[in-house]
């Protein structure tokens, strides 16, 4: 039997030996490699919510999450701050940790490994090269690493200051991380500190540093440090020269087999990093560490609990997705170097991504989470001079279309969250509105905002002028809803108008019997047709544009097309506050109905995309719930499950997690407004703890594979004919009992969802 099996054996003994309680234990369900494989970028070590230390493996250098799942490629090292599901540049991957056998003369050290393991808050692996067993755990801002090495006769740790993901060749590539500097300080035979200052990388920030006080529980022998690749024998430390700085820490003869060590990080400085390691891993229990992890995550996720004749399969696929959605952002309150206001989060990685459902879900089951992580966006306003749209390492950037921090706040003002000052709010939303970033279009704010107060929509002059017209005007009217709210009408008139400002770019062709499309416009207001191309042999090459049209990457840059990471037949659905209006457009019901279809039918659906997040519950607005409920059921039949590569595409900070989640419960958020569409769940039931000790419980009566349509409803003991309920009704507590049956019935057909052209 291997370290690694007698090792995680005894581990696993000992946590659920002393965790052993009658209730059922939800986070065994969450299962960490789900998305590692693939096109899903999971994170897979061991994270606290919302946690800032994240440590985890490193296969090679180009991963966004660190980890690679083929066992043929050399794992490097173990760093300590990675992101989850992100696409684009790699980000973080600060301060390293290796360890190794037998050669202390060179700082190059990497093994395959072999015997992975994960869960909540604990991740294992034999690194086959020196038979070395490897195990991390993690507190919210200090690391625990465990190695059991083979012997007691010459075995050595790196810890490597200079060591980041993304680095290029090609000095400040775009998205590529860059080094700017580091030090190290040996400070006693079991005590080192020092730091890494990195810049760049996917949202092409300013210098990050993170600095570490690191501990070992047995003296190293010998200290070796070195700068750039050149080790220095008893030097103890190396200043800054811009220089990659580490140290390896070396045993010999020593007491036991196991040395653990035990790492703090900062933002700050490195007497935070020491005060975060004692503070938060006060002793050397490895076990109660992964404990402390898995209870912090047992108590927020059993916030739902899923019926009890749930299938394991299904309960792994629900509460992994929880899990995802509670990754990022994460909470760096005090430990911002810019400014002390706090709360302060980082890595919105991106909002683009995450408003659509992870935002809500956190809303659900963490409210008053999701209130401070709005403070912390309105200190970013306040302190940086605009909301975030993409922040990491401190910096804001990147913006993909909208400012749609503008919808989260709306999404918690309608559900009456409290503990936000929604006055300052509105300033930020009117800022994003009123006043362009100038030459910071990418980084913050709203790009073309010129044209799109001028004429109405975004022209061609500015990139990403298709989808950043759509979301402006979605971003126009979550200002406006809370403009109304807070009786600012001034605001809520105007902003209400710009909201019907997608229809100027509306045009009416036909593509595959579908009538009207978004589509370019320049800025005097002529229809664009054609797309400049790669130029050959000096001649400039032009393309038809079409609403199945990609620009992109092949003619322009990749944030360079008139959309960003879709197509016309894609973003010509994206209309979430005016259904109504976007079905009139297209012809009335009967023709938006065989245009969703086609959409479906000839694939011009992306299910790894995020804005078709609401696509397939539309037809709820044509009175045919039952028919969204077939759609959702197929993506999640198809492109989910609860294997490794159980994710059709990016998490993108678990945004197609919260996505699933969402679905298996039956329910699914139209971010920014007060209500959640009907579908038929996954779980014969589901009970949301929703605070001040009330539940609410979903229930589908006779659910089965065969009765998998809603043919009636009961809202605590009252018939109830709408295929959506207000969040209102949720947070109150309550029964939804959904009635299923074989055929569709006419449930949901009169009472439709809202939509802004017949609500006011």
């Amino acid at each position: 039997m291997s370290n690694l099996v007698k090792t995680s054996l005894l581990l696993s003994a000992t946590i659920f030996c002393n965790s052993s309680i009658a209730q059922t234990t939800y986070h065994q369900y969450i299962d960490p490699f789900i998305g590692s494989v693939g096109l899903g970028n999971v994170f897979v070590g061991p994270s606290n919510p919302f946690g800032m230390v994240k440590p985890g493996p490193d296969i090679g250098t180009h991963s966004n999450s660190g980890y690679d799942p083929d066992l043929n490629k050399a794992l490097v090292g173990f760093s300590q701050i990675h992101v989850s599901g992100t696409g684009g540049g790699p980000k973080y991957g600060n301060i390293s940790v290796m360890p190794y056998s037998g050669d202390f003369d060179s700082i190059e050290q990497h093994s395959l490994r072999t015997s992975e393991s994960t869960k909540v808050g604990y991740y294992a692996a034999e690194l086959s090269k020196w038979g070395i067993t490897a195990e991390l755990a993690t507190a919210d801002r200090a690391a625990f690493h465990r190695y059991t090495f083979k012997d007691t006769k010459h075995n050595a740790i790196k810890i490597d200051g200079g060591f980041f993901l993304g680095e290029k060749s090609v000095p400040d590539s775009r998205e590529a991380q860059q080094f700017v500097g580091s030090e190290v300080e040996v400070v006693s035979p079991t005590e080192v500190r020092g730091y890494s200052r990195i810049r760049g990388g996917w949202n092409n920030g300013s210098a990050y540093t993170v600095y570490y006080a690191a501990m070992f529980d047995q003296p190293c022998d010998n200290f070796s440090t070195f700068k750039s690749e050149t080790l220095y024998p008893a030097q103890i430390s190396q200043f800054d020269s811009a220089e990659k700085t580490g140290l390896v820490c070396e045993f010999s003869n020593h007491k036991s087999k196991t040395v653990n060590l035990k790492i703090g990080l900062s933002f700050i400085s490195e007497a935070k990093a020491k005060q975060n390691l004692n503070s938060e891993l006060p002793n050397w229990d490895f076990a109660q560490v992964v404990k402390n992890t898995q209870n912090k995550w047992e108590a927020l996720i059993s916030k739902i609990e899923v019926d009890k004749s749930t299938s394991r399969e299904q309960k792994i696929m629900f509460y992994t997705g929880l899990y995802h959605t509670m990754l990022m952002p994460v909470d760096r309150s005090g430990e911002n170097p810019l400014w002390t206001a706090t709360p302060y989060y980082d890595d919105f990685y991106a909002i683009w991504d995450t408003f659509r459902s992870s935002s809500p879900l956190i809303t659900l089951i963490a409210p008053k989470r999701q209130a401070d992580i709005i403070n912390a966006m309105l200190n970013i306003y306040q302190y940086d001079g605009y909301l975030p749209e993409g922040r990491s390492g401190n910096s804001n950037g990147r913006t993909q279309g909208g400012s749609n921090a503008d919808v989260v706040i709306a999404d918690a003002y309608v559900k009456k969250l409290s503990g936000v000052n929604y006055h300052q709010a509105l300033k930020a939303m009117i800022k994003n509105a009123t006043i362009a970033p100038g030459g910071n279009a990418e980084r913050e704010g709203r790009g073309g905002l010129e044209d799109y107060n001028r004429l109405g929509y975004v022209s061609t002059d500015y990139v990403r002028a298709g989808n950043r017209t759509l979301e402006y005007a979605y971003n126009d009217f979550a200002l406006a809803t809370v403009a109304e709210g807070l009786e600012r009408m001034g605001e809520y008139y105007r902003f209400s108008q710009q909201a019907d400002n997608w229809q100027n770019l509306w045009r009416d062709i036909e593509h595959d019997g579908a009538q009207g499309f978004i589509m370019p416009k320049d800025a005097t207001g002529n229809w664009v047709d054609e797309v400049p191309c790669a130029s050959t042999e000096g001649l400039n090459a032009r393309i038809p544009y079409t609403p199945i049209a990609q620009d992109w990457p092949n003619c322009v840059c990749w944030w360079c097309g008139f959309f960003y990471e879709a197509s016309s037949w894609e973003y010509s659905f994206y209309v979430p506050h005016d259904v109504a209006k976007l079905i009139e457009k297209s012809g009335g019901k009967q023709a938006f109905e065989q245009r969703l279809n086609t959409l479906f039918d000839k694939d011009y659906y992306n299910v790894g995309n995020e804005p078709s997040f609401l696509t397939s519950t539309l037809y709820h607005w044509l009175g045919k719930p039952y028919l969204s409920s077939d759609r959702i059921h197929q993506i999640i039949d198809k492109h989910y499950h609860s294997g490794r590569d159980g994710l059709p595409g990016n998490d993108d900070s678990g945004a197609m997690s919260s996505w699933l989640a969402f679905h298996m419960m039956g329910l699914y958020p139209n971010a920014g407004q007060p209500y959640y569409l009907l579908n038929t769940p996954y779980l014969k039931s589901s009970t949301l703890h929703v605070g001040n000790n009330k539940i609410f419980k979903i229930k589908a009566d006779n659910l089965s594979d065969k009765n998998k349509y809603i043919v009636s409803a009961t809202l605590n003991g009252k018939d109830f004919n709408k295929a959506w309920i207000e969040h209102e009704a949720i947070i109150n507590g309550g029964e939804l009992i959904l009635k299923m049956g074989s055929k569709p019935s006419k449930w949901g057909s009169e009472n439709l969802p809202p939509s802004k052209s017949i609500q006011h």
